[in-house]
């Protein structure tokens, strides 16, 4: 991800025959799409105008401007669509975009280094952090309060009470 902005959508496919583009959300946050007019793609290098848009089934159909058929939508196919990062949802305290907690180091209570959240897992009830360590070993994190207790953004640290068999 470019610094200085935040992947909201991916494309993934026309839609239609008149330059639309069917794309997979990547925010929490969809509405966001009856108000963004810009978006930008190629690591923030490509400047994109939305002409319209519309949720549909999980998803957001977009019109950009100056793709007018599916064969101009091609080449964006797979590509993630950012907006700066002052753009972004203002969060509540204490809540995280993904990003940041992607790459932060995961510490227990007793100082154990478990290593770094390598990407993050959405489950019905609670997300969940992959854990990777030196040693190849995955752990699976909880993200709930009894669990994590502190996330540390400047000094890049998740401090973590394990539950009983979490650790193995």
């Amino acid at each position: 991800m470019p610094q200085g902005y935040l992947a909201v959508a991916r494309v993934v496919s026309p839609h239609g025959l008149q330059g639309e583009v069917r794309c997979q959300l990547l925010t929490d946050f969809p509405e966001r799409f009856t108000r963004t007019r810009e978006l930008f793609a190629d690591s923030g290098q490509r400047r994109l105008s939305v002409e319209r848009a519309r949720l549909q089934r999980g998803g957001v159909i977009l019109k950009l401007a100056g793709f007018d058929s599916r064969s101009a939508i091609e080449p964006l196919i797979g590509k993630e669509l950012l907006i700066p990062d002052s753009e972004a949802v203002r969060l509540p305290t204490d809540t995280y975009f993904w990003h940041q907690i992607v790459g932060l180091r995961v510490q227990t209570v007793a100082g154990e280094e478990l290593g770094t959240v390598r990407e993050i897992l959405r489950t019905g009830a609670n997300d969940v952090y992959v854990v990777k360590g030196e040693k190849a070993r995955e752990v699976l994190i909880p993200a709930v309060a009894d669990v994590v207790l502190e996330i540390d953004l400047e000094r890049g640290v998740i401090l973590i009470e394990p539950m009983e068999g979490l650790l193995g």
